[in-house]
């Protein structure tokens, strides 16, 4: 069975930046520091939503055995205008490379990942109208 708490030491850096810190002491920067841009609170609930989802795709597609060589996942999200400024509206768009992809088995990871196992979104939907879409690319096209 798994640890009951999860705990982050966030550490004032000076002006509006903070480090944050996991117990194991992976590190993230939020705010400006030193010259150095840093991620913003909410943008890294945006990044969390990404890296969420896109454990899961990657893993249900290498059990479907599918021949991908490389996976992003672009997500934006709209706030609500009055604090607290949740996100309202998010969209995730996921763009894989690879040959011979089923779109079947695409839809079937983001649906898995979406009702099942995301945790990230599984919270955000409390507030948050979460649309998703994806695009098979082949190896070497770019995205734009």
């Amino acid at each position: 069975m798994g640890k009951e708490w999860t705990e982050i030491t966030a550490a004032w850096k000076g002006d509006m930046a903070f480090i944050g810190k996991n117990e194991e002491g992976g590190t993230v920067q939020m705010g400006a520091m030193d010259g150095q841009p840093g991620i913003r609170p909410m943008e890294l609930t945006l990044a969390a939503l990404a890296g969420c989802t896109g454990v899961d795709v990657v893993s249900i597609l290498k059990k479907k055995r599918a021949n991908f060589t490389d996976l992003q996942v672009k997500v934006s999200g709209k706030r609500a205008d009055t604090h607290p400024k949740v996100y309202t509206e998010i969209n995730i768009t996921y763009l894989i490379w690879g040959e011979n992809i089923k779109p079947k088995d695409v839809e079937q990871a983001i649906q898995l990942s979406e009702e099942k196992y995301c945790s990230v979104s599984a919270m955000l939907k409390s507030t948050a109208k979460i649309h998703a879409n994806y695009r098979i690319l082949a190896p070497g096209e770019s995205a734009n």
